[in-house]
């Protein structure tokens, strides 16, 4: 169905650059994967697992770190988590079951913004042990008011449409999309000036430099994702001051553009398996890229957001004292099964070393900010090469 309003639009408009067409496949109302009402991809039943999955004692961390910003902050009331786009709400659901019995708590007001209605409905069904007057729904950050507090989001940014490139006889070449009869294809277009921009800011030599591209391989392909810049811009106009809780994964642009990424980072999910194809499935799997965390913290220094801190997911969530937080709140007899999910976490060849923890705070202390207790073992804010 999917498919056909896309070679349907490509037919009446010409070929479309990929990060529409990654748009569409996740976003067209009613039928891209997100915005579905039959897709429904979290958990063991769906495509993918996210960290708030696997314990309880993740958004709980999460929780208490957050609690840690408010006091920074000089424990302001109201203080608002703003969570974009948190799936079946899980996270939100085990922090604010955490915090329930903390000061914060009564300070507290979650605000979740989820464009897609049917999952708008699972995530009140989640969320019904708390009142409307704790949580309230958004579908977009526009419908919101400036407020203090922290803007959180958990696998979101790797989830916006990209833009691929790739190398070809030595040149960069931008990927569009067009269509053949009934089939999607590829087409390689030079490269829009605000990619060749991209290029220049991030210092990429491979693809800017003409020495440096003869020794790229032709098909060298890779992702640029400006959305990230237009996100950032909503987060400065609802956050008047406080921090921005980024997680997911990716790496400096340094390490993302690597020549030995060949293939560079695009994977698509569909019912736990993954594969390269983006055209398959189509509404039907999820599509993701990697982020480029140098990006995240140089664009968003215009908007007032000062990077604070930056690591694994797995040293954030030790520094937080998750192995404590798991005695707590333990759900199972069996304290080791309960560790093994935990371990999953933090261990450095899983979600502990692929999936990263990035904080910036925008607002009158920025120079004094202490540091956060998440990035006591180690803050990487170094590595971004900025």
């Amino acid at each position: 169905m999917l498919k056909k309003i896309i070679i349907k639009r490509i037919r009446e408009n010409g070929p479309m650059p990929f990060k529409d067409f990654m748009q569409e496949a996740l976003y067209h109302p009613g039928c891209g994967y997100y915005m579905s009402k039959e897709t429904m991809p979290f958990g063991r039943e769906g495509d993918f697992f996210t960290a708030s999955h696997l314990h309880p004692a993740f958004g709980a961390s999460i929780g208490r770190q957050i609690e840690q910003m408010w006091m920074i902050m000089g424990r302001p009331s109201p203080f608002y988590i703003i969570e974009f786009g948190p799936g079946r709400a899980l996270m939100a659901g085990d922090m604010l079951r955490y915090l329930k019995n903390t000061e914060f708590f009564a300070c507290l007001s979650y605000v979740i913004i989820e464009a897609n209605p049917a999952m708008a409905a699972l995530q009140r069904q989640g969320l019904k042990d708390f009142s409307e007057t704790k949580i309230s729904w958004a579908a977009r950050a526009d419908e919101l008011s400036p407020v203090c507090g922290c803007i959180l989001s958990n696998e979101l940014l790797d989830a916006f449409p990209v833009h691929l490139v790739q190398m070809e006889n030595g040149a960069l070449k931008q990927v569009w999309v067009g269509s053949d009869g009934d089939n999607l294809i590829e087409i390689l277009v030079e490269p829009s000036k605000e990619i060749i921009s991209y290029v220049e800011e991030f210092d990429i030599d491979m693809l800017r430099d003409s020495t440096a591209k003869a020794a790229i391989q032709s098909g060298y392909r890779t992702e640029i994702n400006l959305a990230v810049r237009d996100w950032l811009k909503d987060c400065a106009a609802i956050l008047r001051e406080g921090f921005i809780l980024t997680i997911d994964y990716g790496f400096p642009a340094w390490k993302y553009y690597h020549p030995a990424r060949t293939r560079g980072t695009l994977v698509c999910y569909h019912r736990h398996k993954t594969s390269e194809n983006p055209y398959e499935h189509i509404g039907q799997q999820d599509i993701t890229a990697h982020v480029n965390f140098s990006a995240v913290s140089k664009w968003g220094q215009p908007h007032g957001f000062s990077p604070v801190g930056y690591a694994s997911q797995g040293q954030f969530l030790i520094s937080l004292g998750i192995d404590e937080l798991l005695s707590q709140i333990s759900l199972d007899e069996n304290y080791q099964f309960e560790a093994i999910k935990i371990k999953r976490l933090i261990v450095p060849d899983g979600m502990g070393e692929t999936h990263k923890v990035m904080v910036q705070y925008k607002g009158t202390a920025a120079a004094n900010i202490p540091q956060l207790r998440g990035f006591t073992i180690r803050n990487q804010l170094a590595d971004l090469g900025l």
